[in-house]
């Protein structure tokens, strides 16, 4: 006779498989996305806020542009447009504050700028010229995370990290519709919920990774319900009215500010423009697409809600247009500039303490490349004239 058939004794019974741990009903997103442009509840927003966003998005359209064509003219290696995905980097920016990090993905170049980023060095990665191109403490935006999804996890670490340490710092971090794919992006979002981090969880979904629609990548009704698994919010808003973003976005962040925990946040979009500069987007979608996504353009959209509710005016309209010119001028002389670039760069900040193989490779590299200045300078030498005399002329007194 076992312990447990002895009459008496306890006996632990499992909770019924079916039984939740958590009430999922709060958790699920809308079934529509959420609007605030051309609803009444638009009535109630912030001019100054819309007039902000605007201003935003008119220099961040400008800031795509001007970049794609740095790219075409060789100054960039490579760009990935945001063009038509302005409201979600511009809302992304705006509603932090500044002890707040932002954790960007590589086409949130806008987001990082609308933060308060050097344009210049927003695109210094994209250039190939150093490891960032920024210090992520100044800031407080982590470098654009290449990798799919690799962000995503980090933002979940200095979240919790700031928590445990009693600072009231929230981490938004940005993935698109690709990243969410990846392991990273389930790891991450499975411990912000068990640790309750302070993080926001922000998906721009604008239809493809590359060249792979959503349908292929996922069956779940959207990507917002992916967050009801892991035991927090999922929220779905039109991603192309800045109004819609920002309001959503601000909710998630004061409720991680809060201790309320992570939220995910899915804001339905469309890149209007290819992957980068070399992709060929006609290959896997039509034009009519593109041109039906064109006509739910994010500025067309917030201008249509200034104009009718006399906030903005023509002359307002083109000064925001004047700024962005402006800017993307200074850019482009900018970027026109040849960067004085050092090779022993390679090695900094790659480490605390730079490993025994990074030294050893630091030293050869180091050892090369005096070696080639001593080549160049014996070369120099070989074809200085001596005696004061050019090469090839005779003196003063040899002349006829």
């Amino acid at each position: 006779m076992t312990v447990l058939e002895q009459p008496g004794s306890y006996r632990p019974t499992p909770p019924p498989a079916w039984q939740p741990r958590t009430d999922p009903a709060p958790l699920l997103p809308d079934a529509e996305p959420y609007r605030l442009l051309g609803t009444d509840a638009a009535a109630g927003l912030d001019p100054e806020l819309l007039r902000r966003l605007y201003g935003q998005l008119v220099r961040g359209r400008r800031y795509n542009t001007q970049a794609t064509a740095l790219t075409r003219q060789g100054r960039l290696a490579v760009y990935p447009s945001s063009t038509g995905q302005e409201a979600c980097e511009v809302a992304a920016a705006l509603v932090l504050q500044d002890q707040d990090w932002l954790f960007p993905s590589y086409r949130d170049t806008l987001a990082v700028v609308a933060r308060g980023l050097d344009p210049v060095a927003a695109l210094t990665l994209l250039r190939g010229d150093w490891h960032t191109g920024y210090d992520p403490r100044e800031q407080r935006v982590a470098p654009l995370s290449t990798p799919l999804a690799t962000q995503l996890p980090h933002a979940v670490g200095l979240a919790h990290a700031a928590r445990l340490a009693g600072d009231e710092v929230v981490a938004l971090a940005m993935v698109g519709d690709g990243g969410t794919s990846e392991g990273d992006f389930h790891e991450a979002l499975n411990f912000a919920a068990v640790w309750r981090a302070p993080v926001v969880f922000f998906v721009q979904n604008n239809g493809f990774a590359i060249s792979v629609p959503l349908a292929k990548q996922t069956a779940a009704p959207s990507l917002a319900h992916k967050a009801v698994g892991y035991g927090m919010p999922g929220r779905l808003v039109d991603g192309n009215d800045a109004a819609a973003v920002h309001a959503v976005l601000g909710e998630a962040v004061e409720r991680a500010r809060t201790g309320g925990g992570p939220t995910l946040v899915e804001a339905v979009t469309y890149r209007v423009e290819a992957h980068t500069n070399a992709d060929d987007a006609t290959r896997y979608r039509s034009d009519s697409e593109v041109e039906a996504w064109r006509a739910h353009d994010p500025i067309a959209l917030l201008e249509g809600e200034l104009t009718g509710r006399g906030l903005i005016d023509d002359a307002g309209i083109q000064a925001e247009r004047d700024a962005a010119e402006r800017m993307a001028a200074d850019l482009r002389d900018r970027m026109n500039d040849d960067p004085a670039l050092d090779p022993m760069d390679l090695f900094a900040n790659v480490y605390a303490e730079q490993t025994a193989q990074l030294r050893e490779q630091a030293a050869q590299l180091r050892a090369e490349l005096a070696a080639e200045q001593q080549a160049e300078q014996q070369a120099e030498q070989s074809h200085e004239p001596t005696g004061g005399q050019s090469a090839g002329r005779p003196a003063e007194g040899e002349r006829r």
